[in-house]
């Protein structure tokens, strides 16, 4: 973790205590909404026309709010650089502390052709299994009750994730009361927040695939150290 970065994250614990931020929500319930709708076919019913039941019955199931697609979320090559939706560059420039930064010192992943991934982008893999996933769905895919982080992190910038990470958040409207807790003292999140951002961000680009990745880097002597310092700082 860069020098950069860990002043970053002072100023985020900082930010914590004035509450949740706005913006897109990463977000957890903590009661679990009704079942989606069945579709119009339902409401159809009571009308006794037969018609009219048979063509709802056709229509799509309404679609939980926390999954819906708001847009177009392509990341896009510009000058040689692969850049989000955002306008955020992601494409890797330098390593440090074994993972890999951009020239803005933002931490982004880096994948060889024959699909054998950084170790950063794996233990990001292996952390929000183990951290994140009940609530926003295996690979980043979102669930009925929280979005798919994998769409979230290339409209948001680093900082963001970081601070919702770090603070939480909390979407509260007519259709749920979406929560999202704090993990800014959590260290199983914490000290592996910047490799669940790059593996939220290989998953976003399409250049990962569903599951645990096949191939990987060795876990370098850097990482063990740095890694070793915020569990046991």
């Amino acid at each position: 973790m860069t020098s950069k970065t860990t002043a970053s994250l002072m100023a985020i614990c900082v930010a914590c205590a004035a509450g949740a931020i706005a913006g897109t929500a990463l977000a957890q319930t903590t009661d679990p909404p009704p079942p989606a709708q069945a579709g119009a076919g339902a409401a159809a019913a009571v009308s006794g026309d037969a018609q009219q039941q048979q063509q709802a019955a056709d229509a799509p199931a309404e679609a939980a709010p926390a999954g819906e697609e708001e847009e177009d979320l392509e990341v896009q090559e510009q000058g040689g650089k692969l850049v989000l939706p955002n306008g955020q560059d992601i494409t890797p420039d330098h390593m440090e502390n074994g993972r890999w930064y951009t020239a803005e010192d933002i931490p982004t992943f880096k994948i060889a052709e024959d699909g054998t991934v950084d170790y950063s982008t794996f233990s990001g893999y292996r952390r929000y299994s183990a951290e994140c996933h009940v609530c926003h769905g295996p690979d980043g895919e979102g669930s009925t009750y929280a979005p798919a982080l994998k769409n979230s992190v290339l409209k948001l910038d680093y900082y963001e994730f970081q601070e919702i990470v770090a603070s939480g958040k909390q979407d509260v409207n007519t259709a749920a009361n979406l929560v999202m807790p704090a993990f800014g003292t959590n260290k199983n999140v914490w000290c592996y927040i910047d490799d669940i951002y790059v593996y939220l961000l290989a998953r976003g680009a399409g250049d990962l695939p569903r599951g645990r990745p096949g191939k990987r880097e060795d876990k370098s002597d850097d990482f063990t150290a740095q890694e070793d310092s915020c569990m046991n700082g």
